[in-house]
């Protein structure tokens, strides 16, 4: 029987949560919790406890991304899966155009195929890269993930033309990447990535001219299923609260990371984080024997999730499974996409020294199952 490798205790990071989503929590937002959770859990969306939490975040971001005028937080309940749906109903009037390079960006354009709607345009590159938008006669929204979380591409938020409305999927990418919020209409994220939380809510920056369309098609003659319908959602928010219930602790848990960002500096000391880890992943790959980036244009790497390929020496499955053995977790590169590689999350909860340390873990697995 094979022995099994066995990581000497100071190459493994402190904490060995490297997830590409569900992000680490921080164990201080966890007790923060624990502290509160006999007057806050298990009590009514409705009342000051819980709305006082969903105006915590609310100003919180509002801060964050530098108090835009006239922008509107917005929240949700299903993820960004289901604003997707949402955004089908509410914010497409006739059709969009949608920038396709990965698992995520396709999902949102296959939502654009509603029966009410014209067929989408689709711009596409190759997993690895994104494309460029460009102005399309007829399209009335257009549609780009700010970071392509199965692929480890970063696209730049910028509209195609100057009074484009664009919408920007930024789950993997939001409260880790720095952005000027007015290049986009929509800015609407899951709080389960950067944002330190788990899943099943949205929250949308919406631009003014996303709130005026957001009422207008409304009040058109349009169905709307209600728990998709932007303008019931709108509504709440203004009431610091959602249209159905929300899970309590994921709020909480994403108020408490938005705290540790604008205590610490804020968006910048946030994205900071991310850039340094991503920094050392990338280089330790470059200088590699048997390992490079995935994203073969460094300025379309992205700084929160990094893809790094193995040539044939190495089995990038059998190292992931080494590794989590050894309580290193989650580094498995996404499924559907194939790769002999490794995907590594590097979030700002994540400690940048511990990254830098990951990288020493996989050299001693590689040494260790190949026999160097």
């Amino acid at each position: 029987m094979t022995q099994p490798i066995e990581i000497p205790a100071d190459l493994k990071p402190g904490d060995g949560r490297f997830g590409s989503g569900p992000s680490k929590v921080r164990h201080d937002a966890v007790r923060a919790l624990a502290d509160i959770a006999d007057d806050y859990l298990g009590t009514s969306h409705r009342q000051a406890g819980v709305r006082s939490v969903v105006a915590r975040v609310k100003e919180g971001l509002t801060d964050l991304y530098g108090r835009p005028d006239g922008y509107e937080v917005v929240l949700g309940v299903g993820g960004a899966t289901a604003f997707w749906d949402a955004m089908a109903f509410g914010l497409i009037e006739r059709r969009s155009c949608h920038a396709v390079f990965g698992e995520f960006s396709s999902k949102c354009a296959a939502a654009a195929e509603a029966p009410h709607l014209h067929a989408p345009v689709i711009v596409s590159a190759e997993p690895g890269s994104h494309p460029v938008l460009h102005a399309h006669d007829g399209v009335d929204l257009y549609a780009l993930t700010h970071n392509e979380t199965s692929t480890g591409v970063m696209m730049p938020v910028r509209r195609p033309a100057p009074q484009s409305f664009v919408a920007v999927d930024a789950t993997s990418a939001a409260g880790g990447v720095r952005l000027d919020v007015s290049e986009a209409d929509i800015y609407y994220f899951a709080p389960q990535k950067c944002f330190a939380s788990d899943g099943g809510l949205w929250i949308a920056l919406c631009s003014p001219a996303a709130i005026e369309r957001i009422e207008r098609i409304a009040a058109s003659d349009r169905w709307i299923p209600a728990s998709l319908d932007l303008k019931i959602a709108l509504d709440n928010a203004r009431k610091d609260q959602t249209y159905n219930t929300p899970a309590l602790a994921t709020l909480f848990l994403m108020a408490e990371q938005i705290d540790w960002f604008r205590t610490n500096g804020g968006l910048e000391w946030a994205a900071s984080r991310s850039e340094e880890s991503s920094a050392a992943l990338y280089a330790w790959a470059g200088a590699h024997e048997h390992a490079t980036p995935f994203v073969k244009v460094p300025e379309q790497r992205s700084p929160v999730v990094g893809t790094i390929d193995f040539d044939e020496h190495v089995d990038a499955a059998a190292v992931a499974k080494v590794l989590r053995a050894n309580g290193i977790v989650d580094t498995e590169p996404y499924r559907k996409l194939g790769r002999n590689q490794l995907r590594i999350a590097c979030y700002p909860a994540i400690e940048p020294d511990d990254v830098k340390t990951l990288t020493r873990a996989i050299d001693y697995v590689i040494d260790a199952l190949t026999g160097s």
